[in-house]
């Protein structure tokens, strides 16, 4: 590894422009943009390529561990150029108080419906996840690792009452570790979001804290998409519609919902307990 700007190759200022070009990524309006983002951390960077994400650079630590240096093996096995960084500059790349042995500017994944569509191609019976309004990029990170360990085929992200959650957002992607980097995950309108399942056949269960019918008695084994709401408003009217089945979770005690997170999650897991002889992802 080599890169100009401090001893022996390595970066050590945290204004150096390299560093301060990429730095800007973590701004929305830059993410935007460049269409790129800065993603910090092994396993995320890891999981990065294991999802076939384009990284145009990766700045890594000039003393990795063992796994930190597997995984830059595989940068540098595919080609991706590496810039060594260490003191200032190394903290400085690093997300909040955490420290990343490998920080990516990698190309945003498209998010598109089709793209979606595409991923699908070879599942009969997808598990999709459809999380709308998410206030909190926490939240759709969280929803994203879930939907990985249960199995689900991909995640979307719809926007009735305002901006749909931003799956690249540092937050989003650290709660997910990564995963809203290899699961397919799309972001639309609620319009187009329930159209689109429709056309192809799709099951729709929303969540609602007072539908009649809960989980347990709701066969999610088919082709199905689990629809969860914001915590301030739930789902919109869309979701009111004929097909689609509405359930609540048990709630025993006074509280009257979960975290949609939480929600989610459970949701996630109920279904692959009724699919889990049957998952093909």
């Amino acid at each position: 590894m080599s890169s100009p700007g401090g001893p022996g190759g390595v970066i050590t200022s945290a204004v150096n422009p390299r560093v301060r070009e990429a730095l800007a990524l973590r701004d929305r309006r830059g993410r935007d943009l460049a269409r790129r983002l800065l993603v910090d951390g092994v396993r995320e960077v890891g999981r990065a390529l294991d999802g076939g994400c384009r990284i145009a650079e990766a700045f890594v630590t000039a003393e990795p561990g063992d796994e930190a240096g597997a995984v830059i093996e595989r940068l540098a096995g595919a080609g991706v150029p590496l810039v060594p960084v260490a003191g200032p500059a190394e903290a400085r790349l690093a997300y909040g108080d955490r420290h990343s042995e490998i920080v990516a500017v990698v190309e945003m994944p498209a998010t598109d419906l089709a793209s979606l569509a595409a991923s699908l191609a070879a599942n009969p019976a997808p598990l999709l996840i459809v999380v709308e309004d998410a206030e909190k990029p926490g939240n759709l990170g969280a929803i994203a690792r879930s939907a990985d360990g249960a199995g689900a085929a991909g995640l979307i992200a719809a926007t009735d009452r305002g901006p749909a959650g931003d799956p690249w957002n540092p937050n989003a992607v650290r709660a997910s570790v990564g995963t809203v980097l290899s699961l397919p995950i799309a972001v639309a309108p609620t319009p187009d979001v329930l159209a689109w399942l429709r056309e192809r056949g799709s099951g729709i269960v929303a969540a609602r804290v007072q539908a009649a019918a809960d989980y347990h008695a709701i066969d999610l084994r088919g082709p199905v998409a689990i629809a969860v709401g914001s915590e301030a408003h739930g789902l919109g009217l869309a979701w009111h519609a004929d097909d689609v089945v509405p359930v609540r979770l048990p709630m025993r005690g006074q509280v009257e919902s979960l975290n949609a997170a939480v929600a989610g999650s459970i949701a996630l897991y109920l279904a692959w307990q009724g699919r889990r002889n049957q998952i093909d992802r």
